[in-house]
């Protein structure tokens, strides 16, 4: 085993919007496929950074269970990037009892296969419509996430699929492609889209924050596409 985890950073104080029902401690990989100029954790994106070693990441574990955490979420950046995940996701689970969620964009179904017997929720971000992916998120291979979507619906133990809606890239259209997808799914996720200035490209810097209008339209439009829609930043 490696001195270094993949574990590049942390949040110094838990969550408890993070992981539903649970006081979570956020621990973030670096690394990811993606080119999305909306990302708001842009400075993860790219080549990986060095990690924690395991020794520190055990004493912050044992501050965070002092401090009441019982649930870990781990995101990004892209977690199926790091050659140890299954290892992490063990050491959390069996070294201090956290349960574990893991945030992914299903670029990578061996992976996230491999992980999907320790890991007690998913949560997989559904860009676009699967054919405007190589131009959105600069993903060429639709065929690994929809393999993603296929897995989390039939092992994962708890999980969700979320969308975060940008009005101008969001049209019907585009949603109506995404419930063909994800459809008879168990939990879909609608969240509000907010601009920030550290967003990579300009034009989602200057784009406006989704509209609770817009978030209550595009619920009714994707009724059935899961057995419960739900909505973030309305």
């Amino acid at each position: 085993m490696s001195d270094s985890s993949s574990i590049y950073a942390y949040l110094e104080k838990p969550s408890m919007v993070d992981y539903p029902g649970h006081f979570a401690a956020v621990f973030f990989i670096s690394g990811c496929g993606f080119t999305c100029g909306f990302c708001h954790n842009a400075a993860l994106m790219g080549k990986k950074q060095a990690g924690l070693t395991w020794e520190t990441l055990e004493a912050v574990c044992e501050k965070f269970k002092k401090d009441w955490v019982n649930g870990i979420v781990m995101t990004g950046g892209e977690p199926t990037t790091a050659d140890d995940l299954v290892e992490l996701i063990r050491f959390f689970k069996e070294r201090f009892g956290f349960s574990v969620k893991l945030d992914t964009n299903g670029s990578n179904p061996e992976r996230l296969a491999a992980c999907l017997p320790f890991i007690d929720y998913v949560a997989m971000d559904i860009k676009c419509g699967l054919s405007a992916y190589p131009e959105f998120v600069g993903f060429p291979d639709t065929g690994k996430i929809q393999r993603s979507i296929d897995l989390i619906r039939s092992k994962a133990r708890d999980y969700e699929f979320r969308t975060t809606v940008i009005e101008t890239v969001h049209t019907d259209e585009q949603m109506t492609e995404i419930c063909a997808a994800i459809k008879g799914s168990h939990r879909y996720v609608l969240q509000a889209f907010v601009p920030r200035d550290e967003l990579p490209e300009e034009q989602y810097r200057n784009a406006p924050r989704t509209t609770a209008a817009r978030l209550h339209e595009l619920k009714g439009l994707m009724a059935g596409c899961a057995d419960e829609i739900l909505l973030r930043g309305a």
